[in-house]
């Protein structure tokens, strides 16, 4: 027989019965057997897919350039090993500890603070419903790439106006020969974005009628992504061999084309030259900080989800730091395949490179759909960009949609976990995410989709969230403790810095960005000419309030209905 031993959550136990959980753990009820990963492979890939996407892409490269170029580095690299790694680990740590997912892995931890688990499913949902109109706007250009001339290059388009001006007139070599009533004119890639992809209207207030052509790519998006999810993670663990290894490959086909263009070398220049003074600005560290949160996949029940399949004794802890490495290296080095092209861009008009950098949407279906036109065998470079994109798309959706349906279904596994009912439920959250995100496939539905975007899973919300894992992990549950678990996982403890980023660092970065993003906080605009109505702000914080509220609301209901002493509320496990 076994010697006895306490175990780390507070129960006397055998050795062997030191499991997740929800898996025959004292005061558990029986559950349907959770599925496990196949391989370590299957995890990490799934990890990587996750949060290697259009972030690291369009996000990091801006934000470093935006910001004094390699001076960015600095805060980067604090927040990282700061608060990215650290909070990577432990959300991993916590779903293969408790088996369970993202809302009820809080429940086995801290229950006063199993609003954290709530919160994160809100911002996952409101994130999954906006993050599917990226790739229906990718699909839109990959079916428009096929041709022998970029419908975009040209101003003899149906949708073309008069005001269109091929941006071949403007290059150096001919723009002495441009009147100056065209420098007001319109590239024709602009018109394609505006006109033709999403029809746009002047402002919220005009939603207008629905574009049938982005609302079909959009269904057909859907459809891929539940296709893919409907038979649990291990069918999910093999499609990720190919969704998340060929992005990498057409990143470096990229980056070797961008690097051997004219121009390349100003734009790696301004991507990486080094402006200290912008390390006084507090919006440089807030920028730094939302960034690792973003491109890491943290406090949006991703990781917990994914964590919560691995064998017990899985070491999360090495895979971690091994992804961790991943994720920003190939944000750095995506800077480069960007920059050089944006470079090449800006030599070949004779602009300023500030006048071509963009970020978010602006870079992916503007700056670079103008790049491509530039070069020879321009379609051939469009199909292979829009591939990476949808691609990098897709794999963050995968994870998304499964962090959230495995949350939601460890909440009843009894009646969800069962193969057909969790296909059911699955295909329902599909249809839910595809009605609400309707509203953003009209012709004004890209004021809606950036008021998600701003808000609903805004870098305030993450932050807000962060700070109360940190309480719950490190304060109420214990950080020794945490320390006992992760010993009896991975046999060893790991080094003092994660405990002491937990206890200190982590939650005072994290408390310290969210004061400085509230106080230089800016109202919403687009294009930086149209702002907001009042309303709509109104709406946007309703956004960012449906996640945030969870944490204290669940708390405080909790506090009310409890009985029993205080400590059993806070931070022993649930019966």
């Amino acid at each position: 027989m076994a010697q006895e031993k306490k175990n780390p959550v507070g129960h006397v136990d055998t050795f062997e019965s030191l499991q997740p959980l929800s898996e025959g753990g004292v005061g558990s009820r029986p559950v349907v057997q959770r599925e496990k990963w196949s391989s370590r492979l299957d995890f990490m890939l799934s990890v990587a897919g996750g949060f290697i996407g259009l972030g690291n892409v369009w996000r990091f490269p801006y934000l470093c350039y935006k910001n004094g170029g390699g001076a960015f580095l600095i805060p980067y690299v604090i927040f990282l090993l700061g608060g990215g790694i650290p909070l990577f680990f432990m959300e991993v740590a916590v779903g293969q500890f408790t088996s369970q997912g993202g809302i009820t892995c809080w429940t086995k931890i801290c229950p006063l603070l199993t609003g954290v688990g709530y919160a994160s499913v809100v911002i996952v949902s409101l994130m999954s419903v906006n993050y599917i109109i990226i790739l229906a706007w990718g699909l839109f250009y990959l079916a428009h790439s096929f041709t022998s001339e970029l419908p975009w290059a040209t101003c003899n388009n149906t949708w073309n106006t008069a005001d269109c001006l091929e941006d071949s007139l403007r290059s150096a070599a001919n723009f002495t020969n441009v009147s100056a009533t065209h420098l007001r004119h319109i590239s024709p890639v602009i018109q394609f974005w505006e006109r033709k992809v999403l029809g746009l209207t002047n402002g919220i207030e005009e939603v207008g009628e629905l574009k049938w052509d982005l609302t079909l790519c959009m269904i057909a998006m859907w459809i891929v992504v539940f296709f893919c999810l409907w038979k649990g993670v291990k069918t999910t663990g093999k499609i990720v061999y190919f969704t998340a290894t060929f992005p990498f490959l057409m990143l470096f086909i990229l980056l070797i084309r961008g690097i051997t263009l004219p121009g390349a070398a100003v734009g790696i220049k301004y991507y990486l030259y080094p402006d200290l003074t912008r390390l006084s600005d507090p919006e440089v560290w807030i920028d730094a900080g939302t960034q690792i949160f973003y491109s890491y996949a943290i406090c949006i029940s991703v990781l917990t989800s994914l964590g919560s399949y691995n064998k017990y004794h899985y070491n999360c802890y090495r895979s971690c730091l091994i992804l961790s490495c991943m994720n920003s290296s190939t944000s750095f080095i995506s800077g480069f395949a960007i920059f050089s092209i944006l470079g090449f861009m800006a030599e070949e008009q004779g602009v300023d490179i500030s006048q071509v950098a963009e970020s978010g949407p602006g870079l992916a279906f503007i700056a670079y759909p103008k790049a491509v036109t530039m070069m020879p065998l321009p379609s051939l470079w469009a199909v292979l960009f829009f591939i990476m994109l949808l691609l990098l798309g897709l794999d963050s959706q995968f994870v998304d949609v499964e962090g959230q349906v495995t949350s939601l279904v460890d909440l009843n596994p009894g009646m969800l976990r069962k193969g057909y009912r969790r296909q059911m439920f699955l295909g329902l959250l599909c249809v839910i995410s595809l009605l609400l995100g309707l509203t953003m496939v009209t012709k004004g539905g890209m004021y809606v989709f950036q008021l998600f975007d701003y808000f609903g899973a805004s870098g305030i919300c993450m932050l807000w969230v962060a700070f109360f894992e940190c309480v719950a992990v490190a304060w109420l549950f214990g950080v020794d403790r945490f320390y006992d678990v992760l010993e009896d996982m991975l046999g060893f403890r790991p080094g003092p810095w994660m405990k002491w980023c937990w206890l200190v660092i982590s939650p005072s970065l994290c408390l310290a960005c969210f004061i400085f993003a509230l106080v230089k906080f800016t109202p919403l605009t687009y294009n930086k000419d149209y702002l907001y109505p009042p309303w709509a702000q109104g709406v946007g914080w309703c956004l960012a309030l449906a996640s945030m509220i969870c944490v204290p609301g669940y708390a405080m209901i909790r506090l009310l209905m409890a009985e029993g002493s205080l400590k059993k509320v806070c931070c022993l496990p649930a019966p």
